[in-house]
């Protein structure tokens, strides 16, 4: 490959869910020796702290959808000015192709990909696709997928569509969890995610729930992830209740946590899901209500149906995980049943994978 075919941009923004898969394929295809340019909003800059190797490029960004019509109007400008701001960026660097990542931050550098006539691959890891998304397939060469089962792209698309697996941290590949839930180890290690936004709700409802775990002298530690303004009243509370915690906010290592624990509790983004699972660890998903789409709910259900983990959505958590963790404690073959299950299932092939399509459209196009 010449120099400018080893140069690759990609286009990301907004959640964890979109900016970290980006990351991983930025840092594996800078170990490749590719040129990687990532562009990026400013709601995704904080998902790239102490990276320094990264070449970031900053793009306004702006959403469409439920808006009023002043809100409307500014938003159609932002997108039109990001537009431009991407075609003079990607004629000035001249890519061999673009990654767009999902979201509609990376919607306007992958249509002045389209424009400049620069290949175009599109990535989702949901099980139902993006708006944004499935407004870019017309335009994109591939549509590289983390599931088979993915919903809502029509027929005409579907020879565009090749599975890939889940663009998730390589570490992940040689890590497996050896905590098992049994009589040698009868304490519940439980790792609480709420994702890359934290969750409100698991601050607020789940402390109590393990209250009621505890009053029955279930033994348990808790690793719980947090929203920063809840760190003192969390740890003040499970000091109180004789509750052994630890809680942290935000973190990228999670591997740290994840060789502590024998259960998580999670939201139910597609590439935390994806790395519980890969890692051996059973988890109950507590889909996020208000995901688009519900993508959150179709991901979880998923994983419930291949018997890899267990699913409480929000409205019964209340209700439902009280009862859930008294049966796990009761059967504690259980959470061994899910392990066993989950071996059947890796991600390990999806930088292969990778590798082989961008160099088919490289190719591809270098005949063209």
């Amino acid at each position: 490959m010449n120099k400018r075919n080893k140069r690759i941009i990609i286009a990301t923004g907004g959640t964890g869910g979109h900016v970290l898969p980006a990351y991983n394929l930025a840092t594996h295809l800078n170990s490749n020796q590719f040129d990687v340019e990532i562009i990026c909003d400013k709601r995704g800059l904080k998902y790239f702290k102490n990276r320094e190797n990264l070449n970031i490029t900053i793009l306004n960004s702006s959403s469409i959808l439920n808006k009023g019509l002043f809100k409307l109007v500014s938003s159609v400008l932002i997108i039109i000015g990001s537009l431009f701001r991407s075609i003079l960026v990607l004629y000035k660097n001249k890519p061999a192709l673009v990654f767009g990542m999902g979201g509609y931050s990376a919607f306007p550098v992958c249509i002045a990909a389209r424009i400049l006539k620069i290949p175009l691959i599109i990535y989702e890891n949901n099980l139902h696709i993006g708006k944004a998304n499935k407004y870019l397939l017309p335009f994109a060469n591939k549509v590289l997928v983390s599931f088979n089962e993915l919903a809502g792209i029509k027929k005409a698309y579907a020879h565009k569509v090749s599975k890939i697996g889940n663009i998730i941290r390589k570490e992940i590949f040689s890590f497996q969890s050896e905590n098992y839930y049994n009589q040698n180890d009868q304490v519940l290690k439980i790792l609480v995610l709420g994702g890359s936004q934290a969750a409100k709700a698991f601050g607020e409802k789940l402390p109590k729930i393990f209250k009621q775990c505890s009053d029955i002298k279930i033994p348990m530690k808790i690793y719980q992830q947090c929203l920063p303004d809840q760190n003192n009243l969390l740890v003040s509370y499970y000091e109180n209740l004789n509750i052994d915690c630890e809680i942290f906010n935000f973190s990228d290592d999670l591997l740290e946590y994840f060789s502590k624990v024998n259960l998580a509790i999670t939201r139910s983004g597609s590439s935390m899901l994806a790395e519980l699972t890969n890692s051996n660890i059973p988890f109950i998903s507590v889909p996020l209500p208000s995901s688009a789409d519900n993508h959150q709910l179709k991901n979880a259900i998923h994983y419930q149906k291949n018997e890899y983990s267990y699913l409480i959505e929000e409205k019964e958590l209340d209700d439902k995980l009280y009862e859930l963790i008294k049966l796990i404690h009761k059967d504690k073959s259980l959470l061994k049943q899910i392990k066993t299950q989950q071996q059947h299932y890796s991600d390990k092939s999806v930088y292969e994978n990778i590798d082989k399509e961008i160099k088919e459209i490289i190719k591809n196009n270098e005949e063209y």
